[in-house]
C-alpha cells in the first residue's frame, strides 16, 4: 500500500498533542499542590515520560497489540518491536501510515494513564515507592485493559466499545487512585491552598489542546467519525465546564475559576468513551451531565472524607465510569454503526456497564494489594517529617521557588 501522507501527518499530530498531555497534567497537579510539594507531584507526571517509554518498546506494545486474541493480554512476540520495521503498514486504517505512528501514538495514551493517579496522593508517596508502582501498575492492570479492549482480547470480542478511554484510562485511573487514598491515608495538612491557580489554567488549556488528539486521533484515520469526536470533545468539555460554574456560583455565592477548569476536564474524560459514537446533541448532554456529577462525586468524597487531594477519582475516575454508561444510553447506529439503550440496544448498555464495573473494581483491589506488596520492598508512605517539610526538598533536595518568591 501507498503511504498516505495526509493521515501520517494527522497520527503524528495526534501523538504530538497527546504526548503534550503529561506536561499539561504536571502543571495542572503542580498548580493545584501545595507550594512545598509542587516539583514532588510534577516529577512523578514527568518521569512516567521516561519509564513508560522504556517499557513500551520493550514489552509493552507486544503485550498489548500481538497474539492473545480473545484473551486477557497478549504475549511477547513484538517485544523490543522485533519483527516492525520502519516501513511497516499499521494493519488498520486502510493500510495508510506505518506501524511505528501508531505505536508512538498509543504510548502516548500509556504514559499519562498512571501519571493520572498521582493527583490523589500528593505528598505522602514516597519516590522509590512510586516507581515501582508506575511500573507494576501497567504491567498487571494498564497492559490488560488495552488488550481486552483495544487489542483484540476478551471484552473486544465480547463487543464492548471504549472510543478513546473511559474504561482503559480514567476508570483505572480513578478506582486505582481512590485504592492509593485509601492505603496511604490522610495528609496531616489538608488546609494546603493551590499555590498557582494561573499555572492550573496553564495545564487545563494544555490538556484541552491535547485532549483532540486524545480523542480525534482514537478514530486512527481521518474522517467524517474523527471531525465529529473533534466537535464532540469541545463541546462536551464546555458545556460541563459552565454547568460546573453555575453549580459552584449558587451553592457557594462566588463564581470559582478552579471550579470552571475542573468542570472543563470533567467534560473531556467523561466524553473520552462516547467521542466517536454519539451525535452532537449528545455529546451536550454528556457535557451536562459530566460536570453535574463529577461535581456531586467530589461532594461526597468531602463528606465522606476520603483525602483524594486533587479530585482525580471523582473527576477523572467518575468521568470515565459515567462515560462509559452513557456511551451506553446514547450510541448511534447512524454514527459508528453501534445503537445503544435509546436505540433499543439493551445488550449493548449492559456490556458496557459490566465493562466499566470489572475494570474499576479490578484497578481498586490490586492497587490496594501492589501498594501493600511494595511496601515490604520500600516504604510506601513518606514519614511525618518529610510531610511537614514538603517531598520537593525532603525527597528531591530542589524548591520550585526561591524563598523569596513566595
Amino acid at each position: 500500500m501507498m503511504l498516505d501522507t495526509g493521515s501520517t501527518t494527522f497520527m503524528i499530530l495526534c501523538t504530538s498533542l497527546v504526548m503534550l498531555m503529561t506536561p499539561g497534567l504536571a502543571f495542572f497537579y503542580g498548580g493545584l499542590a501545595g507550594k512545598r510539594n509542587i516539583l514532588g507531584v510534577m516529577m512523578q507526571t514527568f518521569v512516567s515520560l521516561g519509564i513508560t517509554t522504556i517499557m513500551w518498546v520493550t514489552i509493552g506494545y507486544s503485550l498489548c497489540f500481538s497474539g492473545g486474541e480473545g484473551g486477557i493480554i497478549g504475549n511477547l512476540d513484538f517485544a523490543f518491536l522485533n519483527g516492525v520495521g520502519f516501513d511497516t503498514m499499521y494493519a488498520g486504517a486502510g493500510n495508510k501510515y506505518p506501524n511505528f505512528i501508531f505505536i508512538a501514538y498509543q504510548m502516548m495514551f500509556a504514559i499519562i494513564t498512571p501519571a493520572l493517579i498521582t493527583g490523589a496522593f500528593v505528598n505522602r508517596v514516597t519516590f522509590k515507592a512510586y516507581l515501582f508502582f508506575l511500573v507494576v501498575w501497567q504491567l498487571f492492570v494498564y497492559y490488560p485493559f488495552v488488550h481486552m479492549i483495544w487489542g483484540g482480547g476478551i471484552l473486544q470480542e465480547w463487543g464492548v466499545l471504549d472510543f478513546a478511554g473511559g474504561v482503559v484510562v480514567h476508570a483505572t485511573a480513578g478506582f486505582a487512585a481512590l485504592a492509593s487514598v485509601f492505603y496511604v491515608g490522610k495528609r496531616r495538612d489538608r488546609q494546603s491552598p493551590p499555590n498557582s491557580i494561573p499555572l492550573v489554567a496553564i495545564g487545563t488549556g494544555l490538556l484541552w489542546f491535547g485532549w483532540y488528539g486524545f480523542n480525534a486521533g482514537s478514530e486512527l484515520d481521518v474522517n467524517n467519525i474523527t471531525t465529529l469526536a473533534f466537535l464532540n470533545t469541545d463541546v462536551a468539555a464546555s458545556f460541563a465546564a459552565i454547568t460546573w460554574l453555575i453549580i459552584e456560583w449558587s451553592r457557594e455565592g462566588k463564581p470559582k475559576f478552579v471550579g470552571l477548569l475542573t468542570g472543563a476536564v470533567a467534560g473531556l474524560a467523561t466524553i473520552t468513551p462516547a467521542a466517536g459514537f454519539v451525535p452532537l446533541w449528545a455529546a451536550m448532554l454528556i457535557g451536562i451531565l459530566a460536570g453535574a456529577l463529577c461535581y456531586l462525586a467530589v461532594q461526597l468524597k468531602n463528606k465522606w472524607g476520603w483525602d483524594d487531594a486533587l479530585d482525580v477519582w471523582g473527576v477523572h475516575g467518575m468521568g470515565g465510569v459515567f462515560g462509559t454508561i452513557l456511551l451506553g444510553v446514547f450510541a448511534s447506529s447512524s454514527i459508528n454503526g453501534q445503537s445503544g439503550l435509546l436505540e433499543g440496544d439493551g445488550a449493548f448498555f449492559f456490556k458496557e456497564v459490566v465493562a466499566v464495573l470489572i475494570s474499576a473494581t479490578y484497578a481498586f483491589i490490586f492497587t490496594y494489594l501492589m501498594l501493600t506488596i511494595i511496601n515490604f520492598i520500600t516504604p510506601v508512605k513518606v514519614n511525618m517529617k518529610d510531610e511537614d517539610d514538603g517531598l520537593d526538598a525532603s525527597l528531591h533536595g530542589e524548591r520550585a521557588y526561591d524563598d523569596g518568591a513566595l
